[in-house]
């Protein structure tokens, strides 16, 4: 990061104050009344645990006096009976610590699962631009580093640091009436000079955690790219080439984590030296006290209980703000991404999209991924309902990219495109999306069964639809093959299966869907000719009363075609039926001739 894009003090606290504010709903729903009182009930507990902390170091002055005869007996009791009240007063003050924490862990847990539920939801609902232009690796990365932030910042921040100021007050005042100004006056520059150093020092530490933290997500996102493209490393014997890359993204961690290090124990020797101080500071008044005569040796020892009793927290303070602000960081991270805004977006006042004949039209259509680089220059046409269309042309002249249109991964720049005459803007996407069937060119499973990836067509269809979808799609009988048959595990993308295999099960999911309309992107590619013809039977069955778009670079897989339309630098160049654009003699049959005669060759 150079030296411009380095955030400024004030940016920091303004993002950690940002970062707490979107938190705050997680910790004080409005909706969930039972989880506020959750919330009181902790704190209840908690001011019980540090009221009773604050009185057990009495309880052992008192034992200490009874023993040396000296001061007034607290509570009527001796020396036994303080020892005994000092052991059960610690007793009671972890049961309450406990008590406070497990009656404050499912508000942390709510939390965690609807912040983690609303950052997943998210990441769905963001654009395929979006998703073309991050890298999962570095993505999953930032999602667990702010989830883990989350966690430990409703951990400490509500049940330690509030703890920790309220304890600090009530010595600080038992200190000043049972002793003196002074005394009050000591404690109070010693948690002033160390909160001062610790803050100083961890804001520094902040900005090398975040250095850190990019070589982290370059070195964690390398690593993930790699595996997946696992056979592509093989191919080109690049292991050691992956190897040298993964180490020097990690040479960088390193490096930045030492940093850091070094950084961590500057700080805890400075804190250490600031406490230490204090406490002997402290030690040396009420020492010149006892011997003059105006305190006991009961009152030496509970200062110095009270003493350790502080600055034990206050060690736990450093550490803790370090955590908390380092969390912060990582938490910003994860609610930057929250904040961006989709490309893609339900306009409000979205209907549902009715599909009655499935016509689809697009009106003067332009687009491009990139400003500057046009794919679709002013593209109209109409697709009728029950029709099959394909879409042909050379790489690069936007016939997949009408696809992404209409599925609205992304919205047309210019123009419109239409169903049924409504604009695929102005419904939702639910509906849009459950109206429209694709299979891909490289279908991608999840890693489960086969069964599982079939289902996922329609959730809730029955064995036998999930069968006979199978059937549809050419692939039951070899499913049956299997040993494991349909709970056969395809590994991850799909990787067990061939791509022929991995195709035909994209195609039966897409069947098992049913929708009104079909897009079948390169669905044949991955299929040798025998199991292309059997593919092509069924996808025409599937095809009977839907309307069909079919974007294809084999020819002979739309040949029977209601319609073709032959696309070439983002234009329509001709349109019309197989046999009728051979005839032609135009774009359309150059391409057939070719693939025809480098069939005869092989």
């Amino acid at each position: 990061m150079s030296q411009s894009e380095t955030p400024t003090a004030a940016q920091e606290r303004r993002s950690g104050l940002r970062t707490l504010r979107k938190v705050w709903p997680y910790i004080w729903p409005q909706e969930a009344p039972s989880v506020r009182v959750r919330v009181v009930l902790a704190i209840a507990v908690l001011v019980a645990a540090k009221g009773i902390a604050v009185a057990t170091p009495m309880l052992y002055k008192g034992a200490v006096d009874a023993l040396a005869g000296e001061g007034v007996p607290v509570l009527a009791l001796g020396a036994i009976g303080l020892t005994i009240a000092y052991g059960m007063a610690r007793v009671m003050n972890t049961g309450f610590q406990q008590l406070r924490d497990a009656v404050f862990a499912p508000v942390t847990q709510r939390a965690l699962r609807r912040l983690a539920l609303s950052t997943f939801r998210h990441i769905h609902a963001m654009s395929m631009r979006y998703h073309m232009t991050r890298k999962t690796g570095g993505l999953s990365r930032i999602i667990e580093r702010g989830v883990k932030g989350v966690e430990f910042l409703l951990r400490f921040l509500v049940l330690s640091i509030g703890p920790l100021i309220l304890e600090l007050s009530l010595v600080a005042v038992v200190l000043a009436w049972m002793f003196d100004f002074w005394y009050l006056v000591a404690v109070a520059v010693t948690v002033g000079l160390y909160a001062w150093f610790s803050f100083a020092v961890t804001e520094w530490r902040v900005r090398l955690r975040r250095d850190m933290n990019t070589q982290d997500t370059d070195a964690n996102q390398k690593a993930i790219d790699s595996l997946l493209n696992y056979e592509t490393v093989k191919y080109f014997g690049a292991e050691d080439r992956e190897a040298e890359r993964y180490d020097g993204a990690m040479k960088n961690y390193a490096a930045a984590a030492l940093k850091t290090a070094y950084s961590l124990a500057a700080l805890n020797f400075g804190q250490a030296v600031i406490i230490t101080t204090g406490l002997v500071t402290v030690m040396v008044m009420a020492a010149a006290g006892v011997e003059r005569g105006d305190l006991t040796v009961g009152d030496f020892v509970m200062v110095n209980a009270y003493m350790i009793q502080i600055t034990g927290p206050l060690g736990f303070l450093g550490t803790v703000y370090r955590e908390i602000r380092q969390s912060l960081v990582d938490m910003g991270e994860m609610f930057d991404l929250l904040e961006q805004a989709p490309d893609v977006e339900d306009r409000p006042d979205a209907r549902e999209l009715r599909v009655d004949k499935g016509e689809i039209r697009l009106q003067q259509v332009e687009f491009g991924y990139e400003p500057e680089r046009q794919i679709l220059k002013g593209v109209s046409l109409t697709v009728q309902g029950g029709q099959t269309v394909a879409i042909v042309g050379s790489t690069g002249s936007g016939k997949s990219t009408i696809g992404r249109l209409l599925f609205r991964f992304y919205d047309v720049t210019g123009g419109q495109l239409m169903i049924d005459g409504q604009d695929v803007r102005d419904v939702t996407q639910k509906s849009l999306h459950a109206a429209i069937g694709v299979v891909p060119q490289d279908t991608v499973l999840f890693n489960d069964t086969i069964r599982y990836n079939i289902a996922y067509g329609r959730y809730g269809a029955s064995e036998a639809e999930i069968i006979q979808a199978a059937r549809d799609a050419q692939i039951h009988d070899f499913i049956e093959s299997l040993p494991a048959g349909y709970d056969t595990q395809v590994g991850e993308r799909g990787l067990k299966l061939s791509g022929g295999e991995k195709q035909r099960v994209g195609i039966a999911r897409t069947l098992l869907k049913d929708p009104p309309i079909l897009l079948l992107d390169e669905a044949t590619s991955a299929l040798d000719t025998d199991t292309e013809q059997e593919i092509k039977t069924a996808l025409a069955r599937a095809g009977q009363g839907r309307t069909v778009i079919t974007i294809a670079h084999r020819l002979s897989t739309i040949a029977e075609a209601d319609r073709i339309v032959v696309l070439e630098q983002g234009e329509i160049a001709e349109t019309g039926t197989h046999d009728a654009l051979i005839g032609q003699g135009g774009r359309y049959a150059q391409l057939w001739h070719r693939q025809q005669s480098d069939l005869d060759r092989d």
